[in-house]
């Protein structure tokens, strides 16, 4: 199938869109140690956003993978993840920011270094966050795809490397008309004493409504539950 949209995210890249109901997003990992970071809100309600508790405990989770669901925080799906050759992506670590990225990687701005200089994640998702009207406020936990983060039996977490390989990929279909917002930095627990920028080839491809009997909402039954709630919602708005 041909994508709508295909681009390749180059260095510490970032990018945002509103993506409707029923497209689905696709993100491969070119040569494996990719990290996206992403953050997702109702395109139409942008109060309404992705909610980490909910999505982990209503489907009693720590990461993420196929054929579970991105819960909002107004009992609602955002996204499901319908195919997934990596198997563990983070929830809970966040996302770098310009003093932990200095103090790790040492200074490098743009003036120095050009395109290669040392961007972090917070910084990045303001950027594109204040294209849309949003900002720090806004801020809420964000997902890691393709990045692996295990608890030892004391709760410290430990970040697991090559988790993701070149050519592994995600793809989410969106069950409600969605911004979303991510980049590409790397995980803010990920050791490596280099600055790396992997490459990230993002597309956006057509698809179908799903039906009741989905394999993401007969996963868990708060799946189906909130699925119901977004058809209430569509049918009442449209």
């Amino acid at each position: 199938m041909t994508p709508i949209l295909s681009k390749t995210l180059y260095g510490a890249g970032m990018w945002s869109a509103i993506i409707s109901r029923g497209k689905r997003l696709r993100l491969t990992d070119i040569n494996g140690g990719a990290n996206v970071s992403m953050l997702l809100y109702n395109a139409l309600e942008r109060q309404e956003r992705y909610n980490m508790p909910d999505t982990l405990k209503g489907q009693h989770i720590f990461f993420l993978r196929a054929p579970y669901c991105l819960h909002s925080d107004m009992g609602r799906l955002l996204a499901s993840i319908t195919a997934d050759s990596v198997g563990w992506h983070d929830t809970v670590c966040g996302h770098s920011d310009a003093a932990r990225v200095l103090a790790k990687y040492g200074k490098s701005d743009y003036q120095n270094a050009r395109n290669d200089w040392h961007r972090n994640g917070r910084d990045c998702f303001l950027i594109e966050l204040a294209k849309w009207g949003l900002g720090k406020k806004d801020f809420v936990p964000n997902l890691n795809f393709f990045s692996k983060v295990v608890a030892d039996e004391t709760g410290k977490l430990s970040f697991v490397s090559e988790n993701s390989k070149q050519g592994d990929s995600i793809e989410l279909r969106f069950e409600i008309d969605t911004l979303v917002v991510l980049n590409t930095c790397q995980h803010p627990l990920d050791p490596d004493p280099v600055y790396r920028q992997q490459p990230v080839k993002l597309e956006v491809l057509t698809g179908e409504l799903p039906t009741p009997d989905d394999p993401s909402f007969v996963i868990r039954p708060e799946n189906f539950r909130a699925w119901e709630n977004n058809e209430a919602y569509h049918s009442l708005r449209f």
